[in-house]
């Protein structure tokens, strides 16, 4: 892989990871902000599937659909099928929690981002697995 498309790719999963961090950071807060923290985790996933696709040098949709990206990742490796389900469960973070809706303000309970943080963190792994070690963040 050249270095130009490394770059790119590490870039891709070092934010994954950062957002991993954040989202365990924030839900280990005496007073835990689990709105930030299960955002983060839905973040996680999107940027390390975007990762496999800058990878596979496809074009990056701008998108927060997960399920729309693991569809175009599984395309090219049916190996990512069964994340399905983390992907189904991570979508709706992408906004479920940030904006008060009408019924006031929402929060996921701390169980609720521990299972998210483990369901990002299995997407990131699979990521990391079957790209090559150059292209994985040092």
């Amino acid at each position: 892989m050249d270095d130009t498309k490394r770059d790119w790719v590490q870039s891709w999963l070092i934010k994954a990871r950062s957002d991993l961090r954040s989202a365990r950071a924030l839900v280990a807060l005496s007073e835990p902000a689990t709105d930030t923290a299960i955002f983060h985790c839905q973040q996680a996933a999107e940027k390390a599937l975007k990762g496999y696709l800058a990878f596979r040098d496809q074009p990056l949709e701008r998108t927060h659909d997960l399920e729309r990206l693991l569809e175009l990742a599984t395309a090219l490796e049916r190996s990512f099928a069964p994340l399905e389900t983390q992907a189904d469960l991570l979508n709706p973070y992408a906004t479920a929690f940030r904006y008060p809706d009408t019924l006031g303000l929402q929060f996921p309970s701390v169980a609720e981002v521990t299972t998210a943080i483990a369901h990002a963190q299995a997407i990131y792994d699979f990521v990391l697995a079957v790209i090559p070690q150059d292209g994985r963040p040092a």
